[in-house]
């Protein structure tokens, strides 16, 4: 397993773009209809409220700007979520429906802690 390690800052990298990636997709599905959905949140409701904060900055922690700050913000959107969404339909994320809320949360955590690899434009940034 040691030879994976030199792999690490590269597959913290795709961690980043692909949970980034999964974030956005639930914004542009509340906010713009995209993947088709059967309703839309009303216009400052906590629903819309949180696909505004998924499709910016689920965006930003794609393409690796301002991770950490990004990352920040949507795990605690993502306790919030599950504390008023989930844990009031019982006690168990696997019945309540808050497992990935829960995944998400400290996914993002980790990512504000450990920023967005090599392979985004916050090194990028860096290196200028």
């Amino acid at each position: 397993m040691n030879m994976l390690k030199s792999y690490q800052p590269y597959l913290l990298s795709l961690l980043r773009a692909v949970t980034g990636l999964v974030l956005f997709s639930y914004g542009t599905q509340k906010l713009l209809g995209f993947p088709a959905s059967d309703a839309m949140p009303a216009a400052g409701s906590l629903p819309w409220i949180a696909g505004v904060l998924e499709l910016i900055l689920g965006f930003l922690v794609l393409i690796g700007l301002w991770t950490r700050v990004s990352a920040f913000v949507l795990s605690g959107l993502m306790a919030f979520a599950y504390f008023i969404a989930h844990a009031p339909q019982g006690f168990y994320p696997a019945q309540n429906g808050g497992v990935a809320a829960i995944l998400f949360s400290f996914i993002f955590l980790y990512l504000a802690a450990a920023g967005s690899g090599p392979a985004g434009l916050d090194a990028r940034r860096a290196q200028v």
